[in-house]
């Protein structure tokens, strides 16, 4: 160890010295000495490694710096100015107004989740959303998981443990994060028995299939991709029938799941749960924060003897939704109840049936602040673009849009890391606001944007340009 690193080590004042500094007492006093202490503890450590004295002024400033990034919530809201609505690495469906004050009402104290005020005594959490999901479906019952892997999970587990489960081979999605039914079947202890071919199964596939080693006909919504070409699948009603002809239960996990025909506003039909029960399934699972546009939730509705089995099965206590998401999926499924100001009061719905019109207005409003916010980074334009509901709904069908299209400035060679650099500083700001770089250009879609003036004012006082 050199004469220079001990006399360095040395000048370091002692901690007890430290926390008596006046900036020093100041954060303590408002942050906690046991917090203050262990990153001034830090700072210490750096200026040792680093060799460096140690100014009062410049260590609190540090200290302070240190703390802030500390206490800095890693969950934070951003502008989704993706393109994709329901953008899973974005959380999905935004929620009500009506949801979040029912979820912090229930979060200040104690509530009646499992007690039943009429009788008085226990009762059952997926009581305040059973009637909800039965009068809007036209189901016997219901209940509700933490998600649709879950509630799959959980009907598997349930109807077919150690038994074979048809499922047609053009039906074995992958969902995100790598998560694929095959694997979820494993985990569930059942036995997938592929039928029919990747484009093309019969009923006769499944008939043929059917033993006595067989627990359960499934039917698997492919919302996330489509089979084009010369193709067949088995209608619902079809796979119901050849079920029930040998008693066994039939299912259907429709993944994205609407309670409403979504083409009134112009948008693409996806299958219901209530044609699901129209055509015979025993059982229907469907996400709650996808196009419903609530929680996350798994949700399962159909025959009250099968959901009471679910119900009595030890996977639904680990799989159980708390407090905070029954009381928003309650408030988001008392908006069904007037389904004519559903686009209005629904903010996934109203991002999705945004007329273009609204979108382009909006995106002449920000110019100015954009071009001014870019300097010589980039020219700004308007630009049409064609953006998704995402999170597997309806995945060939797209949204036309207006974007604000930033392009780079300077050379062709260096446009990638300047693309780069002005996605960083929007990423850097208060509220992050996340776009996406295509074609060269970086690409704000304002289909969500709600907060504009927010982002205006973000724009004017940050300090990247």
């Amino acid at each position: 160890m050199s004469i220079t690193k001990l006399d360095t080590r040395r000048t370091l004042p002692a901690m007890d010295q430290i926390l008596g500094w006046p900036l020093i007492r100041v954060l303590a006093e408002q942050h906690g000495q046991t917090l203050v202490k262990c990153l001034v503890n830090q700072q210490l450590d750096l200026l040792r490694k680093a060799q460096q004295p140690c100014e009062p002024v410049q260590f609190a400033a540090n200290v302070e710096q240190h703390i802030h990034g500390y206490l800095s919530p890693s969950l934070r809201k951003v502008f989704n100015l993706t393109g994709t609505v329901l953008h899973t690495n974005l959380g999905r469906a935004p929620l009500p107004e009506e949801a979040i004050q029912a979820m912090c009402d229930v979060s200040r104290g104690a509530s009646n989740l499992e007690f039943d005020l009429g009788k008085g005594k226990r009762g059952d959490r997926d009581s305040h959303v059973e009637q909800w999901l039965c009068r809007l479906t036209g189901a016997e019952a219901a209940t509700v998981v933490n998600n649709n892997a879950a509630a799959v999970l959980l009907t598997l587990n349930t109807l077919a443990k150690g038994k074979e489960v048809l499922v047609s081979r053009g039906e074995l999605v992958e969902i995100g994060g790598a998560f694929r039914v095959p694997d979820i079947m494993r985990r569930a202890q059942a036995k997938l028995h592929e039928v029919g071919t990747t484009n093309r199964t019969h009923r006769r596939d499944y008939d043929e299939a059917i033993s006595q080693r067989t627990g359960l006909l499934m039917t698997i919504h492919t919302s996330n991709y489509v089979i084009q070409g010369f193709t067949a699948s088995v209608a619902e009603h079809e796979l119901a029938e050849s079920a029930h002809a040998h008693g066994l239960p039939y299912a259907v996990d429709l993944g994205s799941g609407s309670l409403i025909d979504m083409r009134q506003w112009g948008l693409p039909y996806e299958p219901t749960p209530m044609d699901s029960l129209r055509d015979g399934a025993d059982l229907v699972t469907f996400s709650g924060d996808k196009l419903l546009g609530g929680p996350q939730a798994g949700i399962i509705v159909g025959k009250r003897e099968l959901i009471e089995k679910l119900k009595k099965n030890p996977l639904k206590r680990a799989l159980r939704c708390d407090k905070v998401t029954l009381a928003a999926l309650e408030a988001v499924l008392r908006l069904y109840a007037s389904p004519e100001t559903l686009s209005q009061r629904l903010p996934a719905l109203r991002w999705l049936s945004r007329p273009h019109l609204d979108i382009t207005a909006q995106v002449e409003r920000l110019l100015p602040a954009m071009r001014q916010w870019a300097g010589d980074r980039a020219t700004v334009s308007s630009v049409a673009v064609m953006g998704q509901i995402g999170s597997g709904s309806l995945p060939i069908e797209r949204l036309p849009s207006e974007a604000i299209a930033f392009t780079p400035a300077g050379p062709a060679r260096s446009a990638n890391r300047q693309l780069r650099e002005l996605q960083r500083a929007l990423l850097n700001m208060p509220v992050p606001v996340v776009g996406r770089i295509h074609d060269s250009r970086l690409l704000l879609d304002l289909r969500c944007l709600d907060e504009e003036q927010q982002l205006i004012d973000q724009l004017a006082r940050d300090k990247s340009t």
